[in-house]
């Protein structure tokens, strides 16, 4: 200590000044100031002490009387007591006076600064609060709680929870990592492991380590109210974190969260957290996260595994060898881990996801649905946890995932529609409407529209027919494919020509007719040569 605090110290205490007013002052603790005050003989509170030499105690006020007629303790500066030789080791305070009605205040609730207050404004209390305070606190101890001793079968109960980890080099300094502890309730066997981030997904990839470390899984698991487990915690409906909730629903685990105040009802698994830091981190210091994670590994196995339980006085290794046993089988494949959260469906019918855009549709616009990013698909569901839509993960922002089929006409971009309807006709009408965007562009999707839209009229056969001619001429165009068509079939419609004429009694016979010709083309005859004549 520096040589102006034992001088302090020294002064303070030769001027009766109580130590934990001196404590207050310097900071310094109180075992401290008591033995540099036997080492200076200087009267202290919880001594005996004499004065130094030449010296004499200073003056004390008369204070109130010892119980059972012990002698008057005498009163300090602060509140305190100085205890005299021959005094009994137990003093009466200077609350002892107002005792019924610091019990009757406390029985009300209230704290020992209010009470303070008003023992100095209405009984006029001349001494400290810290008088108070010692006072009360003594009235407030209670008796020991009993507590009940939970039993569970082999494999029906596993405990979890979180502490901190040995110092650990990482970025440059030492920190304390995360340690996860589970522990089986029946056996006491323990799976420990060490991380940096303590997020949602960590909570869950460590219980499925932890399963896997154990070879099976239990009924339940038990944790407290954390929130990387539990969202909302709740007496009847605790809301857990959808991952978490998720994964043990693929394991087949029932989750079993701590009623809310009530850390004891896990423990088994509080007792191996801190066995695990005062006795297998206690003072050490790791370079690497992984080495930490080894340390563990290996004292589980040849420390805490093969040692007898306290309370069960059996070996933790030989009850985990029983209670493996009882273990539910672990599932055929492991757990896809995914992160989840909420989008508000936009225009378009879209959804953003880590820049890039899915569809969500049937999902209405504006409304909230749920995604589930996982590392190569998303999934959107509605409130409701249906699944509406499954897509693969885009690898880079600001993409469109949307369907042909959820898009809005737009004529815009029908190219690859019209292209693919052109396709649906024939080999000859793809090639054709091939040519046609080639030799147009942009503007002859409009000849892209009419000539799918042949097939409202014609048979494929027809159109491949014409296309094919017209291919084979160098002839690209639609008006000239419409033409061709049109006088296929003009021809196809007109009747045969020795189709014999209807039976009508209004048509006269064809010999009639030829009859007429024939003398119409006499007389004509006849008429020009009487004119050459002439």
């Amino acid at each position: 200590m520096k040589p102006h605090l034992r001088t302090t110290i020294t002064t303070l205490l030769a001027a009766g000044v109580s130590q934990r007013e001196i404590e207050r002052r310097t900071g310094v603790d109180r075992k401290t100031i008591r033995r540099y005050g036997g080492k200076a003989k200087s009267p202290t509170l919880a001594t005996g002490s004499p004065a130094p030499a030449g010296q004499t105690p200073p003056p004390r006020p008369p204070g109130p009387e010892a119980v059972d007629g012990a002698t008057e303790a005498p009163v300090v500066a602060g509140g305190g007591t100085v205890a005299v030789p021959g005094a009994p080791s137990s003093c009466v305070s200077a609350c002892a006076p107002h005792a019924a009605w610091i019990e009757q205040q406390l029985q009300q609730g209230r704290n020992a600064m209010s009470i303070y207050q008003d023992l100095v404004e209405q009984h006029g209390f001349e001494h400290g609060y810290n008088s108070v305070k010692r006072f009360v606190g003594k009235r407030r101890a209670r008796d020991p709680e009993r507590f009940d001793v939970l039993e569970f079968l082999p494999g029906e109960e596993a405990q979890v929870d979180f502490g901190k980890g040995a110092p650990t080099l990482h970025k440059g300094r030492y920190r304390r990592p995360w340690l996860f502890v589970m522990t089986l309730k029946y056996s006491g066997k323990s799976y420990r492991a060490c991380v940096w981030k303590a997020d949602q997904q960590a909570w869950a990839r460590l219980h499925e380590q932890a399963f896997h470390a154990f070879g099976g899984c239990t009924q339940y698991v038990v944790l407290d109210n954390l929130k990387v487990g539990v969202l909302k915690p709740d007496i009847y409906e605790p809301a857990l974190n959808p991952v978490y909730a998720a994964l043990l629903a693929h394991y087949g685990v029932v989750a079993d969260p701590c009623r809310i105040g009530d850390p004891n009802r896990k423990g088994t698994v509080e007792n191996a957290i801190q066995h695990t830091q005062t006795t297998a981190l206690k003072g050490r210091q790791f370079d690497a996260l992984e080495d930490q994670n080894a340390w563990l590994g290996h004292w589980e196995e040849r420390w805490a595994a093969p040692r007898i339980h306290g309370r069960k006085k059996r070996q933790v290794l030989e009850m985990f060898r029983e209670e493996q046993a009882a273990l539910r089988p672990l599932p055929t494949t492991r757990f896809r881990f995914f992160r989840q959260g909420q989008r508000t469906v936009d225009d378009a019918g879209l959804a953003q996801v880590d820049g890039a855009y899915y569809a969500a549709l049937p999902a209405p616009l504006h409304s909230e649905v749920v995604v589930r990013v996982y590392d190569h698909e998303i999934e959107i569901y509605d409130l409701a946890g249906q699944l509406l839509r499954r897509h693969e993960k885009s690898a880079r922002k600001g993409t469109f995932t949307l369907e042909p089929d959820d898009r809005l006409f737009n004529p815009s971009r029908e190219t690859a529609r019209l292209l693919h309807k052109a396709q649906l006709i024939g080999p000859h009408t793809a090639a054709m409407a091939q040519q046609l965007f080639a030799r147009l562009g942009r503007p002859g999707q409009r000849a892209l529209y009419g000539l799918t839209n042949l097939a409202r009229t014609y048979s494929r056969d027809e159109i491949e027919t014409v296309c094919g001619r017209m291919l084979a001429a160098q002839c690209h165009s639609y008006s000239a494919v419409r033409r061709a068509l049109e006088r296929t079939y003009a021809l196809a419609q007109a009747p045969p020509a020795t189709a014999p004429l209807a039976d009508d009694p209004a048509i006269r016979p064809i010999g009639a007719y030829q009859a007429f010709w024939d003398t119409h083309t006499d007389s004509q005859e006849d008429s020009r040569h009487a004119h050459v004549d002439a």
